[in-house]
């Protein structure tokens, strides 16, 4: 599978780069094989077009929240702690690579219908394992049994959205990370049982 060849994610890495510094409609496919160092022709072994690659991007990348948060679930302990750490996660990962930031938070909100739904696609693993937390949290009395999944999902998902983006449009002026245990706070204010 092309995915599994070194080349492809030195393509992937690059588009983030480039996407973030240039946006994503301006982030031609020649600037993005320049920073993987490879021929333009190259790219297209890999991917179909320039949509291709912001999908790839995103499914790769997200592909590494999903992977941290099934961590996170496989260990002895509360849900209130699997929320803190997917939270915690969740800024890490991006606090840790500001370009990836600006292309999830600010260039996949840009784009068309088709291509929203294909992300969309893309999130709903990473949904799914919050709806895990979710309901474990409500089974084990920590979250309020009245809770509505679909909504609380909504609530921590977006409130988690929101302050990242936030923090992006602010050019990451401030220590991301302080506010991950406060954002814990107070979603689970709002659920506690």
């Amino acid at each position: 599978m092309k995915r599994d060849k070194p080349k492809y994610k030195q393509i992937v890495d690059a588009a983030v780069i480039v996407i973030a510094e240039n946006g994503y409609h301006q982030a031609q496919v020649s600037k993005i094989a320049k920073e993987a160092g490879v021929a333009d022709g190259t790219i297209y072994l890999y991917f179909k077009n320039k949509e291709d690659i912001l999908i790839s991007v995103f499914r790769e990348k997200m592909g590494v929240f999903v992977d941290n948060v099934k961590e996170i679930l496989k260990k002895e302990i509360s849900a209130t702690e699997m929320l803190a750490r997917m939270i915690e996660n969740h800024f890490s990962l991006l606090n840790g690579d500001r370009h990836l930031a600006i292309v999830t938070q600010l260039e996949l909100r840009q784009s068309n219908k088709e291509l929203r739904n294909r992300i969309n696609e893309v999130l709903k693993e990473y949904l799914t394992l919050l709806d895990t937390i979710l309901k474990e949290g409500i089974e084990k009395g920590e979250f309020d049994k009245q809770i509505d999944i679909r909504l609380a999902r909504q609530m921590v998902f977006g409130t988690i959205d929101e302050t990242i983006t936030s923090w992006v449009m602010n050019d990451q002026k401030y220590d991301l990370m302080k506010l991950a245990p406060e954002v814990h706070r107070l979603i689970l204010n709002g659920m506690k049982a």
